[in-house]
């Protein structure tokens, strides 16, 4: 059965959707089966493989809500064995709309039982917030990962989040996992950005992934191509630090695998070492 990792933050700007896109074709790549599921209403994963979320007729919002199969929404994208579960505008309703199912915080669970054998890994963008789409996401996972960006009030909101966490593998999800928190948008040349580090390791240091997403242009850039880093430039840091991240996970769940893929990836790391920041 495939590993389903929630990316979760409800601070906004943290790089929560280019991890969930770019660690998704990073995995892809290194040839495992993915699934990027957006739980995100503004729907920036959908736009950002290459969909307009506006002329999407069947997404997620009608898997929670009309319990529509999800194998009937999903979407293939260009990106080497990556498809979506698309989302598009009529998911912000679904939060008042989920408060009087029956299971209402395990709609998701439900859903992605159905396909969960037809892939490795399913990612999902979790929504900016704390509500019922976002509980429902870390019903539905196996672990969640925490992107936090590197810049002033990094922390904040932190606490919040992992009691909540506390609370879903207290009540609904006791299988949980915290696979790690990801250090996003750092740059060497700022104080800040060390200060951040240091801070995270000091309070959070077993919690943390060995990888750091440097701040990069490319990443910016990609999204308003409709595509992956991988696909817009993979030998930008961007590509090379989300390589780096879906050799972690895989190491971390011990599913490494020698593939043509990483290969290339090897040649490409001599020419943008893992060290450069």
């Amino acid at each position: 059965m495939g590993k389903i990792i929630a990316i979760s933050n409800q601070k906004g700007g943290v790089g929560k959707t280019t991890t969930a896109i770019n660690l998704a074709a990073a995995l892809g790549v290194l040839e495992y089966k993915v699934l990027l599921v957006d739980a995100d209403p503004q729907a920036n994963s959908t736009s950002g493989v290459g969909f307009d979320p506006r002329n999407i007729k069947t997404s997620i919002y009608e898997c929670l809500i009309n319990e529509i199969a999800p194998k009937d929404a999903i979407l293939h994208t260009d990106s080497p064995n990556l498809d979506i579960l698309p989302a598009h505008i009529d998911l912000v309703g679904a939060e008042i709309e989920l408060i009087n199912l029956p299971n209402r915080e395990k709609m998701m669970k439900t859903s992605l039982t159905q396909i969960k054998d037809a892939y490795d890994f399913i990612i999902i963008d979790c929504s900016p917030s704390l509500g019922l789409i976002t509980i429902n996401s870390l019903v539905a996972a196996d672990s969640v990962i925490i992107p936090i960006q590197c810049e002033y009030f990094a922390l904040e909101g932190l606490g919040k989040l992992l009691n909540t966490i506390k609370i879903v593998q207290s009540r609904l999800n006791p299988d949980l996992d915290i696979e790690g928190l990801l250090l996003t948008m750092y740059d060497i040349r700022l104080r800040l950005s060390n200060q951040v580090v240091e801070e995270v390791k000091t309070h959070f240091q077993s919690m943390m992934f060995d990888t750091i997403i440097q701040r990069n242009t490319k990443l910016g850039e990609a999204p308003s191509f409709g595509q992956t880093i991988i696909m817009h430039d993979v030998s930008s840091k961007g590509a090379i630090n989300y390589l780096n991240l879906a050799r972690e996970i895989l190491q971390k769940n011990n599913m490494t695998q020698m593939t043509t893929a990483e290969k290339t990836i090897e040649i490409e790391d001599e020419i943008i070492p893992d060290s450069e920041m």
